[in-house]
């Protein structure tokens, strides 16, 4: 995937790292690209040939905690359908025009396996639409894109799978409805889902922002998918195995700025957590 901006959309955008890491971890073998989900709800997607639809929503899976599907809003071209844009399908984030472009064209999101709006996302519709596009599975394998560590969207630079995972059962969960849901520390309740940060290049939910003014008024916090222990959907509940204490303690998040790499590894240090950049394979990318 690309990340262009207006001036020269063949360019990344390279945000900055913050200076060399305080702690001898190795750093990241790409370019730190975060994103608040809120902020691409903005965002309008475009196909080879034009604008199709504004993004509603983001559904990720509650096993790996990545971002599946884009909910497209259509308007009235495809009404009463969900329209689902899988990241396999996207080619460029462009920031400064809050467009991501797809290299799906109208007729084949049209002539796309159709779900309707008030119908959940079934394994068979899913099956059906990753067999219409040709894409691997993701609910194979034993990594966060299957047999793939990355998103393959190039099939001649693919390169060797790793296959013999077991399939699981995708339970897709949107973004929106999640929102709100409350932070159970191990002594007590430290907040509310506000919203979430997205790696806009392997399309990895990698935290949760947690708003903790109904305890700890005038703080954020991040939390990473790999510290929590269970969710209780029913509940509405989202149980961490962190404490109270160590959430007061932790850095804070401030909404103007995105994370750094050099805030990550203070935040990983808080905790004495192991940071998830330190067993990322490098992805492939993928040249227009």
């Amino acid at each position: 995937m690309r990340f262009c901006t207006q001036a020269d959309p063949t360019r990344f955008i390279n945000r900055a790292l913050g200076g060399k890491p305080k702690q001898s971890n190795p750093p990241s073998k790409r370019n730190l690209m975060l994103i608040k989900a809120k902020t691409l709800q903005d965002y309008q997607l475009d196909s080879i040939d034009g604008k199709f639809a504004s993004i509603k929503e983001f559904l990720f899976d509650d096993r790996h905690w990545a971002i599946r599907y884009l909910v497209a809003d259509t308007g009235n071209w495809l009404a009463g359908r969900q329209v689902l844009i899988s990241p396999y399908a996207l080619l460029a984030v462009v920031n400064e025009l809050k467009t991501i472009s797809t290299k799906l064209s109208k007729k084949q999101i049209e002539n796309s396996p159709t779900l309707s709006s008030d119908k959940p996302v079934s394994q068979q519709f899913e099956a059906d639409y990753y067999g219409y596009y040709g894409w691997p599975t993701y609910w194979e394998g034993p990594y966060i894109w299957g047999n793939y560590p990355s998103i393959a969207r190039d099939h001649a630079k693919r390169g060797k799978s790793t296959p013999g995972g077991k399939i699981w059962n995708p339970n897709l969960r949107s973004t929106r409805a999640v929102n709100g849901h409350h932070i159970q520390a191990e002594d007590g309740e430290i907040g509310h889902v506000e919203d979430f940060i997205i790696d806009e290049e392997t399309w990895a939910i990698r935290y949760l922002i947690v708003d903790t003014r109904n305890w700890w008024p005038g703080k954020k916090v991040l939390v990473s998918p790999q510290w929590i222990k269970r969710v209780s959907w029913n509940e509405s509940k989202v149980f961490v195995n962190l404490t109270r204490e160590a959430v007061k303690q932790s850095p804070e998040f401030m909404e103007e700025s995105l994370p750094t790499r050099d805030y990550e590894i203070g935040l990983h240090q808080h905790y004495n957590r192991h940071g998830y950049w330190m067993d990322e394979p490098a992805a492939p990318l993928l040249a227009l």
